[in-house]
């Protein structure tokens, strides 16, 4: 792969999550209390992209990391649609 398919590759939500609760200086602990959930590993899940947050809670996430809505909506956004691109490719090479 080429420097420039490299650097056009989507950033996952799960680096996104993960570079953006290390910048606001939290753990996942904090993030895990802030949120109400009873363990870290909901946000472990995320970052390590198992799982992803529900909406509900990326509203929550862009407040505490003092980030806009609509940045990680984009993310979300892209990530999703990246993920649907690859499905289907898939798909399509395998269709006889």
């Amino acid at each position: 792969m080429s420097d420039t398919e490299k650097n056009n590759k989507v950033r996952p939500l799960s680096v996104f999550l993960r570079e953006s609760r290390m910048r606001a200086g939290l753990s996942q602990a904090q993030v895990a209390r802030r949120l109400k959930y009873g363990t870290a590993q909901f946000i472990s899940n995320w970052e390590r992209g198992v799982s992803e947050p529900p909406l509900k809670a990326i509203k929550i996430l862009a407040k505490i990391y003092n980030i806009p809505a609509e940045e990680i909506f984009e993310v979300v956004l892209r990530t999703t649609l990246e993920k649907v691109k690859e499905d289907l490719t898939a798909k399509f090479r395998d269709a006889k």
